[in-house]
């Protein structure tokens, strides 16, 4: 272990002028090797070095304030960033919404899946995933400013159809987060509330001739580690350093329920409670069906989780989470990633793989603009750059989709203490518009795919159909032309008398929901 083991200020130290940087991990601290980023930025502050790194990221890492990415916002350090969603690395954002850097945005699973291809020496990742979308090369190719030109993802045909083929990256280093490590370097990751790409970076790395090294919170001796329990072998890992006080996500220091080393007795967990979030939660819940393999975003959509617990139907359904989880209740607000008493805990690059093959029955994810096409936008909005995480990838070949959000944006006022929504103020923003900025869901290729699609709101449900939308349900009390037309830029196809929303998504007390087929 002597010739590995190295403090955090060493392992900063061994990244080069110019090197692809690749950091592990994801969202809010996940996996994250926190003290890396930390002793990075302070090496840049101190010495200018090192420069005009690529920084490579599958998820975005950050807290939307000041952790994560955003440290590493140090003008001079990167010439250029890849990553899923830059979302919650707002001081990153600002750079490249100023052109200072070059940045691209591609889809999580897409990264996920180029780790493992890279380790692999293919040239590149080719899927069907990003067609048709703000990705695709004929519309923005991923490119987030005027700066970034050159073009990272091509459209190929093989067996008579139309891919996306997202070319090999270098990685000079990949630096990533475990538990434990021996005198050899072998990590496990016992209490690590995922598992990530670690493997697949690792051997990225290691094949790529770069160096791998390894956050981790304690030290083992030699032969110490189950070698069941060892999922990285010391063979691939060329340093470790020890952080001591590592943290599971930023917001919590260590649960055994995130690592899976205990279960939470499901009354554990107070009921959230009654606002417009979970009413649209609620009413996402009812599109789902008795043993249906789920998957639930990010946003309204992790609160499903809590819900379905509340109800007492979440060990009816297999709810799964992109960065692994599966089964179980997934973690909603800043733990968003994690989950408890899953099933099973896999590899990022699996869950995706089970994505893109079409495993899922349905997933619900969030929206920001929806068109009169069906198109949904979430990733670009406002001044700000973002990015989709996994949503491009799971809404790809899911054949039941619930695209949940507020009716409008910009400070809505609703009240629910009727028992029903009552818009005490309107929002200042429309969702609903004719076309939406950047495409990250293609309605039209939905169809064509024999995809069935919701769009589910506290005041309203939408249906995708060949004609475009339909309104399908409206809430009691809400009057159709004020309360809804009046601020949509499109006409959406209404029947002749759209159904009532369920009036129980509006009283605090449980709703009691059953499946099809329960007694």
């Amino acid at each position: 272990m002597s010739a590995k083991l190295l403090s955090v200020t060493e392992a900063a130290g061994l990244v080069a002028d110019g090197a692809a940087l690749w950091i592990g991990g994801s969202g809010a601290g996940h996996g994250v090797p926190q003290a890396f980023i930390d002793e990075l930025a302070a090496r840049f502050i101190r010495t200018a070095a090192p420069r005009d790194l690529t920084t490579v990221r599958v998820v975005g890492i950050g807290d939307f304030a000041e952790h994560g990415f955003s440290q590493l916002a140090l003008p001079g350090l990167m010439r250029r960033t890849i990553g899923s969603n830059i979302g919650n690395e707002p001081r990153l954002g600002a750079l490249v919404a100023a052109g200072a850097i070059e940045a691209y945005s591609f889809p999580q699973g897409v990264l996920s899946a180029l780790c493992r291809d890279i380790a692999a020496g293919r040239p590149g990742h080719v899927t069907h995933v990003g067609l048709g979308t703000y990705v695709d090369p004929r519309q923005t190719g991923g490119r987030q400013n005027a700066r970034t030109t050159e073009d990272l993802v091509q459209v190929v045909e093989l067996a008579g159809r139309e891919w996306l083929f997202y070319p090999a990256l270098p990685v000079d280093v990949a630096v990533i987060r475990a538990s434990t490590a021996d005198e050899d370097g072998n990590l496990t990751f016992e209490r690590e509330p995922i598992l990530g790409d670690s493997l697949a970076l690792a051997m990225a790395a290691h094949n790529s001739g770069g160096l791998v090294i390894a956050q981790v919170e304690r030290l083992a001796a030699r032969g110490a580690l189950a070698p069941n329990q060892v999922r990285i072998p010391g063979a691939l890992v060329d340093h470790v350093y020890v952080d001591a006080g590592q943290r599971q996500t930023y917001r919590t220091g260590y649960s055994p329920y995130y690592s899976g080393e205990l279960r939470m007795p499901y009354g554990a967990a107070a009921p959230t409670p009654l606002d417009v979030r979970k009413v649209i939660a609620r009413r996402a819940l009812l599109e789902f069906r008795q043993g249906d393999i789920c998957n639930l975003g990010f946003g309204i959509s992790q609160q499903i989780g809590a819900v379905a617990a509340e109800e007492g139907v979440a060990e009816r359904l297999t709810l799964t989470v992109e960065q692994g989880v599966f089964g179980g209740v997934p973690a909603h607000g800043p733990d968003g990633g994690a989950g408890v008493n899953y099933q099973a805990r896999l590899e990022q690059p699996s869950m995706f793989d089970f994505y893109d093959g079409g495993g899922l029955d349905i997933a619900s994810l969030s929206f920001a603009q929806v068109d009169r096409h069906g198109n949904v936008n979430v990733h670009a909005f406002d001044d700000r750059p973002r990015g989709p995480g996994g949503f491009v990838d799971i809404s790809a070949r899911t054949g039941r989709l619930c695209f949940v959000g507020t009716f409008t944006a910009g400070g809505p006022r609703i009240d629910l203490s009727g028992g029903r929504p009552r818009i005490d103020r309107e929002g200042t923003l429309r969702k609903f518009v004719g076309d939406v900025r950047e495409i990250s869901f293609n309605g039209p290729m939905a169809l064509a795919k024999g995809q069935s699609v919701r769009y589910v709101t506290e005041r309203a449900v939408f249906a995708l159909t060949a004609d475009g939308l339909e309104l399908i349900e409206v809430a009691d009390g809400i009057d159709v032309e004020k309360d809804v037309l009046a601020h949509m830029d499109f006409r959406p196809k209404i029947g002749e008398r759209p159904r009532p929303m369920d009036a129980r998504l509006f009283r605090a007390a449980r709703m009691g929901i059953t499946f099809a087929g329960e007694d």
